[in-house]
């Protein structure tokens, strides 16, 4: 925080992330704080800091070509994904979150959301990006969040 950021992306990462506790206890102290995009590791580490379980999953999700529909809008990605956890959905109480993407194959959570704290997150990897520009969307609206978080900071000064 010493860096004074305007906002903070949560990246990919291996393995189980139930032992990083210390990244869980930073996530969780960060949370409304800034606004936070997680990315594969990342929302599994928003999971945990808001109280959720994460659990290994039977096969895991590895490589490209893995359909991934926003509810939301109903629009199906093709996505990129290396990960063997996931966020069990039902874990998580926090008011306001919610599953914004769903996995087309086995129907695990694909990204979370909670506007009143300000975060999302997606559970593949936009930044592979093996469609042409299918989760640039996803990057202009962490834009959009900093943008207005830094307005906001900026009339309180």
């Amino acid at each position: 925080m010493a860096l004074d950021p305007d906002g903070l992306v949560l990246s990919n990462g291996p393995g189980d992330p139930q032992p990083v506790g210390y990244v869980i206890d930073t996530v969780r102290a960060l949370i409304g704080r800034l606004p936070l995009f997680g990315i594969c590791l990342g929302q599994q580490m928003l999971g945990l800091a808001l109280g959720g379980k994460t659990y290994k999953l039977k096969f895991g999700h590895h490589g490209g070509n893995h359909p991934v529909k926003d509810i939301s809008t109903g629009r199906i990605a093709i996505t990129s994904q290396n990960h063997g956890f996931n966020v069990d959905i039902d874990t998580l109480s926090t008011p306001g979150t919610r599953m914004t993407h769903v996995n087309l194959y086995d129907g695990t959570a694909e990204g979370l959301e909670n506007e009143r704290l300000g975060f999302f997150s997606v559970q593949y990897h936009p930044e592979a990006s093996p469609g042409p520009h299918e989760s640039g969307y996803l990057f202009a609206r962490f834009a959009k969040m900093v943008d207005a978080f830094s307005t906001g900071r900026a009339g309180k000064g």
